[in-house]
């Protein structure tokens, strides 16, 4: 990721119903809207969730409400040979392929494989700590997703990641996850490698549920890079994010939000998430830099906007400026309005005409 550049993850995720040609449109969508990288889910589901495991809330209001997770999640695997087709077509498409493991066999296979970029970990396994110390022992960076979680928890799953990447192959306790958490080293490392993304875990997010203002304390408590993954209808709180100080912004999105599946409701069309990437590269060219100066383009309209001290009528050599004869008017290339004071009872040392600026 660059400085000053918002890194934006087109979350395509099981939005291609298993479908490889569908996983294919999804990418050329979301490169021609301009994303940085499109992002899928890698996982077993045999190894995900347990067989008799009940769909959330969200999923039954758009799927076959008799048919359980699992069964749902098996149809949207993605087997390695399409992996393969669609690493490929990223690369021929200009975007970056990225993909949340939700398992060891998945996290393997996509950081010694594909070597892919960034590892994204899910919101749900922020408290799943033999995997966190997984990820981490591949060295690679992380985005972490905090959805549902408290800063405690929070805090634990980063002395996991810490100790990962301090100890590529030794097992924690819970003295030495502590001890690598509070390291220079770990903290180091943590800061070098880790981003934190605030997330509301619902689908659709409720807006009096999303507390933007979050991305302040995070990046306050643990003094690392932020971002947001936005599960919000529309596009204004992911564009609001990145004012707010998010430098990565995850957003679902879909060719149809009509579409059978999980996360079509909740996920942009092609237009929308187009829209969204040229809103987030405006603001990010309007936010510039925090220091307070008049700009280029400004300083051609200083004398014209600004006022300077002048004569309101007539004042000949030898008069008193008073409040009668003394005003405030443009152009503002003469004496600032700022001595205006301290020439009320100066004398004049030359003739002046009406509206000519007072001179030194």
């Amino acid at each position: 990721m660059q400085d000053n550049h918002i890194y934006i993850i087109a979350e395509a995720g099981v939005n291609h119903n298993g479908s490889l040609e569908m996983a294919k449109r999804l990418i050329k969508v979301a490169a021609d809207a301009g994303a940085d990288a499109v992002k899928f889910q890698t996982f077993k589901a045999d190894c995900l969730v347990s067989k008799n495991a009940e769909k959330a809330e969200y999923q039954q209001r758009s799927t076959d409400v008799q048919e359980s997770q699992y069964h749902m999640l098996k149809k949207l695997e993605l087997n390695e040979e399409m992996h393969d087709t669609l690493v490929d077509y990223c690369h021929s498409c200009g975007i970056e392929f990225l993909s949340t493991p939700f398992d060891e066999f998945s996290l393997q296979m996509l950081v010694e494989k594909y070597d892919i970029a960034y590892i994204k970990i899910p919101s749900g396994e922020i408290t799943n700590a033999p995997f966190l110390l997984k990820v981490a022992q591949t060295g690679k960076e992380v985005i972490l997703s905090t959805g549902m979680s408290t800063l405690g928890e929070i805090e634990t799953a980063l002395k996991v990641l810490a100790f990962g990447y301090l100890h590529s192959s030794e097992t924690p306790s819970i003295p030495s996850l502590e001890q690598a958490y509070i390291s220079k080293a770990g903290q180091t490392l943590l800061k070098q490698k880790v981003k934190l993304l605030h997330c509301t875990t619902e689908y659709p997010a409720p807006l009096h549920e999303v507390n933007l203002k979050v991305l302040d304390t995070l990046q306050s408590a643990f003094g690392l890079a932020v971002g947001y993954s936005d599960h919000t209808q529309g596009i204004a709180v992911p564009i609001a994010a990145v004012a707010r100080g998010a430098i990565i912004i995850e957003k679902h999105f879909t060719l149809d939000q009509d579409l059978p599946g999980p996360d079509h409701k909740a996920s942009l069309n092609p237009d929308e998430l187009k829209s969204m990437v040229i809103a987030i590269r405006q603001i990010e060219i309007a936010l510039g830099q925090s220091l307070k100066l008049p700009t280029e383009s400004e300083f051609k309209n200083k004398k014209v906007a600004r006022k300077s001290l002048v004569a309101l009528e007539k004042i000949t050599a030898g008069e008193v400026f008073t409040k009668k004869n003394l005003g405030i008017k443009r152009p503002g290339e003469g004496i600032s309005p700022l001595y205006y004071w301290e020439w009320l009872g100066k004398v004049a040392d030359q003739d002046y005409s009406e509206d000519e600026k007072i001179l030194r």
